[in-house]
């Protein structure tokens, strides 16, 4: 687990040192350069895997260089078929040699996560791993182009820093801007399952992954579903267990974290498990479900609690390590909770990313479904007209409004603002299905590819989106601003790929979320652990945000930037206060921090 940095045109080699520095934290384990002319090539290195100095990056090949970040598991499969052709040893030097060997198509051969940089004779190739696990920025100018780990090692070279509005209207709709927008202007993301071409000062970017391309209905058994499944979790368990560092895995009371401690522990392997509590406010963690899942699992977990103080003065390290607006208060006590996992010394930890949307875990998939159903009512003028005639802000009935419209549905588990809330709020015209734009190239590529099942566009936007760019960004940053790899075993493309393929309604028949993974989880955990209701990582950020009086900065910073009608703003923060639309007051906070910060 590294960082990577890269220049191509003309540069300042003390300006692209210090701009290299700001990644330490990624990789403090050694700092790798390559200095030619309009060209610096560089790497900051996190040993987890094989901790020998020959493995040190970027690695160079008969004029091939290669600098990557992340971890590829099947490294010495590939090794043992490249090796009668290339010598190669370390990760790095395997890519060299797959890279000569098949070309571009290299990619599809890597189990992992991943972002890679090829330099070749005057060619760039940076590809981000299938899911997103890994992120990649970039930036384009007349005179260079610029490509890094994060956006921090990118604004020393923008001459003045715009908000990118398409940033700002995607974030407010979806929890973080959707590909390729950042909040900064001229600086842009690399989308999941895609990689970027550089060559002659000309930018190409192309797909070469998509999990619509899976056959459907490999499976109509389950079965055969769910020993391929089993399989599979394990076959994904073994990999991601592969390291010359200390592991742990993070463990809450659900059933994804006690899945992987269980596997493992099935595998010979002991995890020590962490668990975070909060001060004050038990009725929110789940101490006591993760104690009693350590217990029956037999492992030995430990609990880190945090107090309000805690929260409130992480908030600016927090998103400072962020870069850019993310909308997930749980970004600041995940924060503390790597920041203790490190003192501990573990330098790998195990998370369950991916689960809830992969097996439905989530409960409005199911309301969904149902509400999918009114669109074939014959007779439904009526209610489109009464719904259209008696507004509220809850999302269901904007939910029933879309049905009655004929438009899109589900647009993401992290839909927060609508459109018709962003009109409401924003002094500017918010059209209806403004937000459809972000969605569009997703969407096209659903209904081109056969599948036609709603639960599968809800789980293949999801990951795309709400996964991608939202819980994988926070699980990056807080993981990587303490020096650790955080690995996702539910994530593995192969795994995902054979639920994508299954009959659809074998995820969703029973009704029952997450149905098939409680199925396989019967071999391994008590039966008291599959039945317990769902809680997510809730915490009580509203609570700490409006006692320590820090809501108000919201108000102060509409003030001066005027973004905002003041009387929408207020009632959203008054009912904040009561319970209600908590998310979307908490990121209009993290929003107006960074304006404060940024632009004023």
């Amino acid at each position: 687990m590294c960082a990577v940095f890269g220049i191509l045109g003309e540069y300042d080699p003390l300006a692209a040192r210090r701009a290299l520095g700001t990644l330490v934290h990624r990789g403090p384990d050694y700092c790798g350069i390559i200095e030619e002319e309009n060209l610096f090539f560089a790497h900051q290195r996190l040993r987890i895997m094989d901790v020998q100095p020959h493995t040190h990056q970027p690695v160079q090949h008969n004029g091939v260089m290669v600098s990557f970040n992340g971890e590829i598991y099947n490294f010495k499969a590939l090794r043992a078929m490249l090796n009668d052709r290339y010598d190669c040893q370390s990760e790095a030097e395997v890519l060299v040699a797959a890279y000569l060997h098949w070309g571009v198509d290299f990619i599809t051969h890597l189990v992992g996560m991943f972002v890679i940089a090829v330099y070749d004779h005057g060619i760039l190739h940076l590809f981000r791993d299938r899911f997103g696990k890994k992120p990649l920025f970039y930036l384009h100018d007349t005179k260079r182009f610029i490509f890094a780990s994060e956006i921090k090692a990118l604004k020393p070279f923008l001459k003045q820093v715009r908000m990118s509005d398409d940033a700002l209207m995607s974030y407010l709709g979806f929890l973080a801007p959707t590909p390729p927008h950042t909040f900064y202007e001229g600086i842009f993301k690399l989308e999941a399952g895609c990689y970027l071409l550089f060559h002659k000062n000309r930018l190409t970017c192309k797909r070469y992954y998509d999990l619509l391309e899976t056959p459907s209905a490999s499976y109509g058994d389950e079965s055969a579903l769910l020993k391929r499944l089993e399989l599979q979790l394990h076959e994904a368990l073994e990999l991601r267990l592969q390291a010359d560092v200390p592991m742990a895995s993070l463990l809450s009371g659900g059933i994804d974290s006690a899945m992987i401690a269980a596997v493992a522990k099935a595998q010979g392997v002991n995890l020590q498990t962490f668990t975070l509590g909060y001060k004050g406010f038990a009725n929110y963690d789940e101490r006591a479900n993760a104690a009693q899942s350590a217990a029956l699992i037999g492992v030995n977990n430990r609990e880190v609690v945090i107090a309000q103080d805690d929260f409130i003065e992480a908030i600016d390290s927090v998103f400072e390590t962020l870069d850019e607006p993310l909308n997930d208060p749980a970004a600041i006590p995940l924060y503390l909770l790597f920041e203790a996992i490190s003192k501990e010394g573990y330098k790998v930890v195990l998370s369950g990313e991916g689960s809830d949307e992969i097996f439905l875990g989530y409960r409005q998939y199911f309301e969904y479904l149902d509400i999918e159903k009114a669109a074939t009512l014959q007779h439904k003028n009526w209610l489109k007209k009464y719904f259209h005639a008696h507004f509220s802000m809850n999302r269901e009935w904007e939910w029933y409004k879309r049905i009655f419209d004929d438009t899109l549905l589900f647009r993401t588990s992290g839909e927060k603002f609508t459109d018709l809330q962003k009109n409401m709020l924003l002094r500017r015209n918010v059209k209806d299905n403004d937000s459809l734009r972000f969605l569009a190239p997703y969407r096209r590529r659903f209904e081109a590819s056969g599948h036609s099942d709603p639960a599968l566009w809800y789980s293949y936007i999801d990951l795309q989106l709400f996964v991608a760019e939202h819980f994988l960004t926070k699980l990056d940053r807080v993981s990587m601003a303490h020096s650790i790899e955080s690995r996702t075993p539910f994530l593995d493309h192969r795994l995902v790929e054979t639920l994508f393929g299954a009959d659809p309604a074998l995820r969703y028949r029973d009704g029952i979320s997450k149905s098939l993974l409680k199925k396989i989880g019967a071999s391994y955990l008590d039966a008291s652990i599959l039945s317990r209701k769902k809680k997510g990582f809730s915490n009580p950020y509203m609570e700490w945000l409006i006692a320590s009086g820090r809501i108000e900065s919201i108000l102060h910073v509409n003030t001066k930037t005027g973004l905002f009608k003041d009387e929408v703003l207020q009632e959203y923060i008054n009912r904040a206060s009561k319970g209600r639309f908590k998310q979307h007051v908490w990121g209009l906070y993290v929003l107006s921090h960074w304006i404060d910060k940024e632009l004023l």
